[in-house]
Parts: structure tokens; sequence; C-alpha cells
């Protein structure tokens, strides 16, 4: 069996930045079991598997190198990329996954892929867990969580940049991860994301958290149009939309690789 496979970088328009995730196209689902060994073999922070189900709808499933993931923006954003520009698709698309429901995915007119997820706001936690504050160098000045991780928010961008976290402790949260997040000078806000219990130590960018993250700081700045930016080694840049009950969240990809895997 041959698979096509993808590489393409997400949140960036330059190679080597953003978040590489790997695209592959399949007819039908290989095993699970398969799937996440093409996930380690691959050893990027996702993998995307893609179903075509008609011209316009496509299931999708996404694994780390540890396990299937319930929600990835990035990798969504890499396998839009790649119906859009490398399979020539025009129009809407929309994903159906299991856990998150029907993302609807456009191209704007600047090359930009818009998603929509759901609003995914975060909660104030009634007790702070001991090992998110033994886990992490900077003390939050509040902590909230989603379905997918515990949000610190750190008193300055600098805090969020200078962070020093503790993978082992970190890892006691699983199977909830971390992000840590401030306001920011030349973005709205900034954030960095730790998921030692589900992928790997730092996501370079992380598209679904946004969907979290951008409702907690609209309402925090009043505003519905954000610019994020991830501060990792490799760095990404968000556009957020705030609406009731959908987040758009969009970014530039670039092409890294196209190829096959033999099986």
């Amino acid at each position: 069996m041959e698979l096509d496979i993808y590489i393409v970088d997400a949140f960036t328009q330059q190679q080597f930045k953003g978040n590489p995730a790997a695209v592959v196209l399949v007819q039908d689902w290989p095993q699970s079991a398969v799937m996440q060994n093409i996930a380690a073999e691959n050893n990027l922070s996702e993998t995307a598997f893609v179903k075509p189900l008609s011209s316009h709808q496509f299931q999708i499933r996404w694994f780390s190198p540890l396990t299937e993931i319930d929600f990835c923006g990035h990798a969504t954003l890499a396998s839009s990329f790649v119906i859009f520009n490398q399979l020539g698709h025009q129009g809407e698309i929309e994903f159906l996954t299991s856990q998150v429901g029907a993302l609807q995915v456009n191209q704007l007119d600047d090359g930009r892929i818009e998603m929509s997820f759901p609003n995914q706001i975060p909660t104030p936690v009634e007790q702070i867990p001991q090992a998110l504050t033994q886990g992490l160098s900077s003390q939050p000045i509040q902590v909230l969580k989603n379905r997918q991780a515990y949000f610190a928010v750190l008193s300055s961008e600098e805090d969020v940049k200078n962070l020093v976290y503790k993978p082992e402790i970190i890892k006691q949260l699983a199977p909830l991860d971390v992000v840590v997040t401030a306001k920011a000078k030349d973005y709205d806000f900034i954030s960095r994301y730790f998921w030692p219990a589900n992928g790997g130590d730092e996501d370079p960018v992380t598209g679904s958290i946004h969907a979290g993250l951008a409702p907690y700081w609209a309402e925090q700045l009043n505003q519905s149009d954000l610019v994020a930016y991830q501060a990792s080694l490799r760095g990404g840049i968000l556009y957020c939309h705030v609406a009731q009950e959908r987040i758009s969240v969009s970014g530039f990809g670039v092409l890294y690789m196209q190829g096959k895997i033999f099986l």
C-alpha cells in the first residue's frame, strides 16, 4: 500500500518556523496501531490522517508520537493547506471529528487558512493543583482550565518568555496539558504550550488552545479580533476572531515536503 504524505509548516510564512505537521491522505482508515506507528515514525508533534467523504467534506484524525489526540489546530491548518493548494480545492471545506464536531475551513484572499472552532473558553479552577505551581518557575496570577489544558495567566510577557518548566511534574496533570499566557506589547497576547503527557515537551504553535485563549483574552481586552504570538523557539502568529459560540483561528502555511509512505 502507498499513502501520500505532506509536511507543512503551520502558522508561519517561513520554512523552519511555525509548527510542522504531517498530513497523510487515506481512502480507508488504516488500523489505529498503524496510524500510531506512522506518527511515531514521523516524530512530529502531530500527524493528521484525512479521509475524503465528498468533494468538500472530510474526516480527520490526529496522532502525536505518543497517542491519538482529540483536537489539533495546526495539523488541521496543514491538512487544509494541502487540500487547497496541493489538491486544488476551491470553496469552504468541512472536517468531521468524533470529539469536537464539525470544523469549517476557508482559504482567505491573502492565502491564510481560516478555521472555525467551537468556543472552548476556560473557567477558573477552585483549587490550583500543586503540580502546576511546582512545575512552573513563575507563579500564575490566575489559573483556569477547559477540556484540553490548564491556563496559567502570568504577570508579564517576559515571564512567559523566560519561564522554565519541569516536564516530569507537569506530566502529573495528565490528561490535561498546560498553557501559560500573558498580555503582550507587539501582539494582543502571547503564550507557550507544554504537553509532556500527550505529545512532547513544548509544542511550537498550538492552534487548538486558541479556541480557549482567544475568548479569554477577548473578555480581558474587550475586543473580538486579536493577533496572538506563540513564543516557542520556532514561533508562530495566529489571527483570531471571537464570536459567541465559534472561534475563528487563521494563519499561513508553507509546504516543506511531499512524498510516499510504503506499507
